[in-house]
Parts: C-alpha cells; sequence; structure tokens
C-alpha cells in the first residue's frame, strides 16, 4: 500500500507543471481563435452560429493546424517561455497559410460565407499540413 500511495504521490508531483502547460495552451489557442477572427475577411465564429458548415470547417481545420504545432512545443520545450515563444512562432505561421491560401483560392472568404464546401475543405487541410510541417520544423537540441 505504501507502494502504491508513494508511486501516486511521485505522479502528482508533475501536476503543478501540467496545470500551467494546459493554462498557458488554453490561453494560446484562444488568442488564436481571436487573431483569426481579427485578420481573415470572413467572420468564422458569426457564419457558424449562423449554420454554416464551411466556416466552421474552415476555422476548425484552422485550429487543428495549430494545435498540433502547439503539442510539438509543449512536448519538447524546457520551459514555459520556450513553449510560448515556438507557439507563437506557429500562430504566425499559420495566419500565413491562410493569407497564402488566397493565391490558389481567389476570395476564399467569400467562398466560406457562401457555403463552398470545397473551398472550406483545402483552407482546412491547407492549415493542418502547414500545422504538421511546423511541428517537424521545431527542433530541440541543447
Amino acid at each position: 500500500m505504501e507502494n502504491v500511495v508513494s508511486s501516486a504521490g511521485g505522479s502528482l508531483a508533475g501536476l503543478p507543471q501540467f496545470l500551467a502547460y494546459l493554462v498557458a495552451s488554453l490561453a494560446l489557442i484562444a488568442i488564436f481563435v481571436v487573431l483569426y477572427s481579427l485578420l481573415t475577411p470572413q467572420r468564422d465564429l458569426a457564419l457558424i452560429r449562423r449554420g454554416n458548415a464551411a466556416a466552421a470547417v474552415n476555422l476548425g481545420g484552422a485550429l487543428l493546424g495549430f494545435a498540433i504545432p502547439l503539442s510539438k512545443s509543449v512536448s519538447q520545450s524546457h520551459d514555459l517561455v520556450d513553449m510560448v515563444i515556438w507557439s507563437s512562432v506557429a500562430l504566425v505561421v499559420q495566419l500565413a497559410i491562410f493569407f497564402l491560401s488566397g493565391l490558389v483560392i481567389a476570395h476564399e472568404s467569400r467562398k466560406i460565407a457562401e457555403g463552398d464546401m470545397a473551398a472550406a475543405a483545402f483552407l482546412a487541410f491547407a492549415a493542418v499540413a502547414g500545422g504538421f510541417v511546423t511541428s517537424a520544423c521545431m527542433t530541440y537540441s541543447p
């Protein structure tokens, strides 16, 4: 019984760090959604509230594209500041992916607002692909 208590205590010793990274990650996701909403011409959240599935796919893909490198920065960072810095880099890359995708799909914001699922799927997959590449580029060697 003493081993179980000791083991549980050892496991829970990391709880404060877990909570710090979790709160920081959730804050970064909120910042991402706010910046994405402010910087992209379409208003995804308002469109989603009105039942626009294309906006949901677009924003969901962008969130996933950001969450992939965010998770990588959490898992490999040596402290919270390092994690925030690399997550911020990923945030900027995700925003750039949206704007660069406009080179492939003209008037993508209007198409999302009109419910064009093809445009939404392309933007979502571009965001996820960008997230995977960004995550892979995050290397750390002390």
